[in-house]
């Protein structure tokens, strides 16, 4: 299954961390929607190291289908939160963008942030 990666993901991926590209290691198909490089840039900008984490990257963003936001991601959007509202679960605003993108490519998310579990349908790989 091809996977989207969260911004925790993405963080872990730049430092190394063995356990997630562990998780990632089978998976050749791996995605960015547009909100999480955006949550990304705004973590390095307050970073001592920004411009190691910029270089990182620059270097590595070849290695991700970015995927743009669209009418369609909106349309999912406004399901996952609707239904997220009417069992009293809402997840942050960003997540929930990131679930949209994912319910509309059919994708897994890999993630630590256990409350993507409330979203119907979406498959939580966390590392």
């Amino acid at each position: 299954m091809a996977l989207i990666l969260d911004t925790n993901a993405l963080s872990a991926f730049a430092e190394g961390n063995q356990a997630l590209r562990k998780a990632i290691d089978e998976e050749p198909d791996l995605a960015l929607p547009a909100v999480v490089l955006g949550e990304y840039y705004f973590g390095i900008r307050q970073s001592r190291l920004r411009a190691r984490y910029e270089d990182w990257l620059r270097r590595h963003t070849s290695a991700f289908q970015v995927l743009r936001l669209g009418e369609t991601t909106a349309s999912h959007y406004a399901d996952i939160r609707s239904e997220l509202r009417s069992v009293g679960r809402p997840i942050p605003s960003n997540d929930l963008w990131i679930a949209a993108a994912a319910r509309e490519h059919r994708m897994g998310v890999l993630s630590r942030d256990r409350h993507f579990e409330a979203v119907r349908g979406l498959k939580l790989v966390p590392w």
